[in-house]
């Protein structure tokens, strides 16, 4: 199939963040599997660096045109505007320092989110999802970490165990084991983020995120995900986050770029 026919982009309502839209890392791993340049055919491999920035809340259970843009990716449209786009990048996503199974489990007793959460359907960190349903990853403060320039970061750490519910159903493993889907995958890899910045501040929004798959999550199997936060500039807050298997070994790693927002604009 070229890419001039390709098929159109529906987010489920399971996948919301907000009640009314997709969430941000499922809807941008959604529209990341259309950029087929160097993508694998077995999906337990390395995947290229994709770049996704979200143009507007992504709608729920409506079909989005997905086309080509000059920037050799996709760009998503509902009713003639741009929702999402999607391109490979160069760009390097370095990984935010490792948590221990132990204390990313006992760290999720401090969840923020358990006080108050700005979003409580959310598929990755809502509290009013249940199990099976949402992901319930709810990320609690560690001890801080160091970036390059030595400045202490703020983390969080939460664990994950992917279900059968998320695990891709059209690919045979050339490993045989079932591994969860590209979106969902990016779902893990979002709020986690959100958390480690600002979120329990103020009301921010997923605005770009930029994603490294060494392989896709194997279902039933433990991860860690870890999340820092990397700076704040008027409404922008950057973080990034990593997800770690029971081996200690990098699954995959994001960086996130955050717009604060009205509260009333997601009432």
């Amino acid at each position: 199939m070229s890419q001039s026919d390709l098929p159109r982009l529906v987010v489920p309502s399971r996948f919301c963040g907000p009640p009314s839209s997709g969430n941000g890392g499922y809807s941008a791993g959604a529209v990341a599997a259309y950029v087929h340049d160097g993508s694998p055919a077995d999906h337990s491999r390395p995947w290229p660096t994709i770049t996704v920035s979200l143009l507007a809340p992504p709608p729920l259970e409506v079909p989005m045109t997905v086309a080509p843009s000059d920037d050799g990716g996709v760009v998503a449209t509902y009713d003639g505007r741009p929702v999402l786009s999607a391109r490979r990048t160069d760009d390097e996503v370095p990984d935010v320092a490792p948590v221990a199974y132990d204390e990313a489990r006992a760290a999720e007793a401090s969840y923020a989110g358990l006080a108050g959460h700005p979003f409580p359907t959310c598929f990755s960190c809502g509290t009013g999802r249940e199990p099976g349903d949402g992901l319930r990853i709810f990320p609690g403060r560690v001890p801080d970490s160091s970036d390059v320039d030595d400045a202490p970061r703020p983390r969080v750490a939460a664990t994950w165990t992917p279900d059968a519910t998320v695990a891709e159903d059209w690919h045979a493993y050339v490993d045989a084991q079932r591994r969860a889907s590209l979106p969902v995958t990016w779902a893990a890899l979002d709020c986690i983020g959100g958390w480690a910045g600002d979120l329990e501040e103020r009301l921010i929004v997923l605005a770009r995120m930029t994603t490294r798959l060494d392989s896709l999550p194997v279902v039933g199997g433990e991860h860690v995900l870890v999340g820092m936060g990397r700076g704040r500039d008027g409404r922008k807050t950057w973080t990034s986050s990593t997800m770690y298997d029971a081996e200690g070994r990098v699954v995959a790693g994001a960086e996130h770029l955050w717009v604060s927002v009205d509260p009333a604009a997601f009432a």
